[in-house]
């Protein structure tokens, strides 16, 4: 078999025209085996002889790698340096290298031969590394304000072409200006693999602003970028205020409980303080609050708190403790009697305007001013006074004593006209006892609030007055009331079932009708007697009358015959 070699060297004798086309460009992945298509993948001419691969060395010399010949069924390999173990071709007379290194960026060629032609194809191999690993190292706790603080090493490593690092704060940009944001890069390269590692350090300069904000690391290499998002810092910062509130809902009401709070904006926020209370200076370590017990009127006033560690630190609070008493110069059951003056104190000590109301018996009256007092003015008094948050409660029975007062004595017939319904009504206390001055049956009686009422039955036969008599133990009222027979309204009329005080007049007017006619004609008479008598003496008759007609008659007649 001819070689190859000398086969190419009598084709280049016999003026075979070479032609080289233009040279294409391969990227290839670090590690990764480099496929190299020979006249980019297109099928070998039918009338191949051999494709030979070569590429060009470190010093611009040409070297061999490979010969495959058309009819043999494996490639010759000629090359003796580090790609003996690393190289070969496929079917499609494809150069493989395996494990891809930078060493391999290069131009390598692809020689066919074939009938009396020869052509080259050549290839530009560019090997990329993408970074192995981009991490933050070396990453701050905290923050300071105002103080710059390394924040972190951002590191690409083991990269071709060499990674850009950039830092981000809350997604935009970070520029390094030199004050509060410095950023120091620097590149170092592997010299076995020829592959970078590079360093981003990002100090930063806080301000209470930055709390919470996020930072990333970004690392661009190309068109393709890889970000590490760092957790939020803390920003550590002294207290620049401090506040005292009063933990109460609405208004500091006497007996309460009160709590202080004593509040920094530090960062981590204080927890020991000292709370000043009236003269009185209290640590308070591990919590922020402090419990005054039942506060009192007396504790009105200033309040400050300060921090332990920083007494200068300090704020202030004033304290109104709102209070009302109320006082009732009578209370309890007061008993007086009718008739007599009772006079009403009211001592009300408020720290605020206040609302006073009164109810008797619990509806709504006025303020009560007693004069002489009578039965009406008895009852269950409450005074309330309140204002904002606080209400205050007295009360006091009056009882007003004193003999019955009979108010209401009256009369009816029942509905079925057999008896007469007597009722009397009176005021009093104590409670009184009713005697009536008939007999009577179903007498029934009710006593509340001073107002007694007694009801009784009869059956009068003739017209009669009835009397109705209350006594207690200071005195006794009486009061009467004419009732008719029930027999005798039954012969008049049973019409009506009631005892009309009409017909009672009507009979009290004809009686004295009956004694006027009765008076009129007695004088009538009695002037006729006299007349009489007169003649009587002169004719010698005899009297008839009166001892005191005749001694008026023998006067007359003195007085006519004078001895």
């Amino acid at each position: 078999m001819v070689s190859a070699a000398f086969l190419l060297l009598a084709l280049t004798s016999a003026g075979t025209l070479l032609q080289v086309c233009a040279s294409g460009t391969l990227i290839a992945s670090y590690g990764e085996t480099i496929t190299i298509p020979c006249n980019n993948g297109a099928p070998p001419p039918q009338d191949l002889i051999f494709i030979k691969w070569k590429y060009e060395k470190d010093d611009g010399t040409p070297g061999d790698l490979l010969i495959k010949q058309a009819s043999a069924e494996k490639a010759t390999i000629h090359a003796i340096d580090g790609y003996a173990q690393r190289i070969s071709v496929d079917d499609n007379y494809n150069l493989l290298i395996a494990q891809a290194s930078l060493k391999d960026i290069k131009t390598f060629t692809c020689m066919v031969v074939f009938g009396a032609n020869l052509m080259e194809y050549p290839v530009s191999v560019v090997v990329q590394k993408k970074p192995s690993s981009v991490e933050v190292a070396d990453v701050a706790q905290a923050l300071q304000k105002d103080k710059p603080v390394t924040l972190g090493t951002c590191v690409a490593a083991d990269a071709y072409p060499k990674a850009l690092l950039s830092w981000k704060k809350n997604g935009s940009p970070l520029e390094s200006d030199g004050k509060a944001v410095v950023i120091s890069n620097s590149t170092r390269i592997d010299p076995p693999t020829g592959l970078s590692t590079t360093s981003s350090t990002l100090q930063y300069t806080a301000t209470k602003d930055d709390m919470g904000v996020v930072f990333t690391c970004v690392s661009t290499q190309g068109d393709t970028s890889e970000e590490r998002e760092l957790e939020p810092f803390p920003v550590l910062y002294e207290p620049e205020k401090i506040s005292l509130q009063i933990l109460s809902k609405g208004p500091v009401i006497e007996g309460n409980n009160v709590t202080l709070k004593c509040h920094a904006d530090g960062n981590p926020q204080p927890n020991t303080f000292y709370f000043h209370l009236k003269g009185q200076k209290v640590l308070v370590e591990g919590m922020d609050t402090y419990t005054l017990n039942a506060i009192s009127r007396e504790e009105s006033g200033e309040y400050k708190c300060s921090l332990a560690d920083n007494e200068y630190m300090e704020a202030s609070q004033n304290i109104a403790v709102s209070y009302l008493d109320l006082h009732l110069g009578s209370t309890g059951k007061v008993v007086k009697a009718v008739g007599e003056g009772f006079s009403l104190k009211t001592n009300i000590d408020a720290s605020g305007d206040h609302k006073v109301s009164w109810t008797k018996d619990g509806k709504t009256v006025k303020p009560p001013l007693f004069g002489e007092l009578t039965f009406g003015d008895a009852g269950v008094y409450m005074c309330e006074v309140s204002m904002a948050g606080l209400t205050r409660h007295q009360s006091f029975e009056l009882v007003v004593e004193g003999k019955p007062v009979i108010t209401q004595l009256t009369k009816r017939r029942s509905d079925d006209g057999q008896h007469k319904e007597l009722t009397c009504e009176a005021d009093a206390v104590p409670e009184p006892t009713f005697q009536w001055s008939v007999n009577s049956t179903d007498d029934k009686g009710t006593y509340k609030n001073g107002k007694a009422v007694h009801t009784i039955h009869v059956v009068p036969r003739l017209n009669l007055t009835v009397t109705c008599t209350v006594t207690n133990k200071f005195g006794e009222d009486v009061r009467s009331i004419n009732v008719s027979s029930v027999f005798v309204e039954d012969n008049e009329g049973k019409g009506s079932q009631d005892d009309p005080e009409d017909q009672s007049s009507l009979i009290v007017a004809i009686v004295i009708g009956l004694l006027l006619v009765a008076g009129i004609v007695g004088l009538g008479y009695w002037c006729y007697m006299k007349n009489s008598r007169q003649g009587s003496w002169k004719t010698g008759e005899k009297e008839v009358g009166t001892s005191e007609e005749s001694k008026k008659l023998e006067e007359n007649r003195e007085n006519n015959h004078p001895v």
